[in-house]
């Protein structure tokens, strides 16, 4: 091959190289095509409150005039801070199935984060763990839900070969909200909630000033249940306001449940209704376009996705988990969404991962994996 890679230096570059990514999914039936629009608000290093303390760098491969190749660089200034740990990551990884390409675009993001002052190389992130996170390396024969990633089977071995090694896998489990909730987990859950003081209200999206408290209260408790996670990174106010204001266009309040025990704050469940069932419509990425099959076809939907529940840790042994499995699936009934993906979990996590098989019968069936290597 004869390529060069090529820094993003301008809005023009940026609109390239997210629309590069069609080049490696034209004729992939599982591939959701994302809007144009999110993947610029992704990476508006002026306008997302996540590059107030995060640089980021993106680059392409381009063989005689075709993209065939890109990566981002990523230094996170609060993940170092977190975790004192010299990482840097890499994210928004597409190639042929070339291993001297791959080489080349590893070797990019590994020299930038270097420069930085990185010791090793992690990923990929798209651009955090609070985003689309790893890289799938089984359940390719379904189309991924909403805010996970997809990829050819190939990458895993681009990957490797350039002398990444597995550091964390992460699991998807499939759940279906038909079956799960026997008679014994009614009757449990009901014990717990009587004898806990536990009452569970719903989210308010439509007046502003309770929207605002709903939103601290849910990251407030975000930030104290995940901090013992690996790789967690607490997300700053201006972060999660950010990526509130986001769900907030498709969410549905009767699947965003917040716990009080005894009238304190004590956890939540966020489900949310799978947009990829309408977007792998909109082939073009448009935003217009986009819109339409969202207004036309996430109604019919019958998946949807659980991508975080937390629980403080004074309450993580109360059943208070039960509790909301409970109320959400009974949530989920009446919208007639009864196909659930929960994901993604920390391979070691071995609370949650049991609750997935034993609470929720759930099936694993799509791992996510991250990578690392010494820079």
């Amino acid at each position: 091959m004869s390529f060069s890679i090529q820094p993003v230096q301008n809005a023009k570059d940026t609109l390239r190289f997210i629309k590069s990514q069609w080049n490696f999914y034209q004729n992939n039936p599982n591939w959701v095509p994302p809007l144009i629009m999110d993947r610029k608000k992704l990476l508006d290093t002026k306008n997302n409150p996540l590059y107030l303390h995060t640089n980021i760098k993106c680059f392409i491969a381009v063989d005689g005039g075709n993209i065939v190749g890109r990566i981002a660089a990523i230094y996170n200034g609060n993940h170092l801070k977190t975790h004192n740990d010299g990482v840097g990551f890499f994210g928004f990884f597409e190639c042929i199935d070339n291993q001297e390409l791959a080489n080349a675009l590893i070797n990019t993001a590994k020299q930038w984060v270097k420069a930085k002052g990185c010791r090793a190389l992690r990923g990929p992130v798209n651009p955090t763990l609070n985003d689309e996170t790893g890289l799938l390396v089984d359940g390719f024969d379904s189309a991924p839900v909403m805010l996970m990633c997809y990829n050819p089977p190939y990458y895993e071995k681009l990957l490797i070969n350039t002398g990444l090694e597995k550091v964390k896998d992460l699991y998807a489990y499939y759940i279906n909200f038909d079956t799960y909730m026997t008679e014994k987990m009614i009757r449990v859950q009901a014990m717990i909630r009587e004898r806990n003081g536990i009452t569970i209200r719903k989210m308010n999206l439509k007046n502003k000033t309770q929207f605002l408290k709903d939103v601290e209260f849910l990251r407030d408790i975000y930030n104290q249940a995940w901090q013992p996670n690996w790789g967690f990174v607490r997300m700053t106010d201006a972060e999660f306001d950010y990526l509130a204001n986001d769900l907030k266009q498709i969410a549905n309040p009767n699947l965003i449940l917040l716990a009080e025990v005894k009238g304190k704050p004590a956890g939540f469940v966020v489900a949310l209704p799978n947009v990829n069932d309408a977007l792998k419509h909109n082939t073009s990425g448009g935003l217009l376009t986009g819109v339409w099959h969202l207004l036309t076809k996430l109604k019919k939907t019958n998946w949807g996705r659980l991508p975080i529940m937390g629980v403080l840790p004074e309450f993580q042994k109360t059943g208070l988990d039960a509790v909301l499995y409970h109320d959400i699936g009974v949530e989920a009934k009446k919208l007639n969404i009864f196909h659930w993906e929960a994901s993604w979990i920390l391979e070691d996590n071995v609370m949650m991962n049991r609750a997935m098989t034993e609470s929720m019968n759930g099936k694993r069936y799509k791992t996510y994996r991250l990578y690392e290597m010494g820079v």
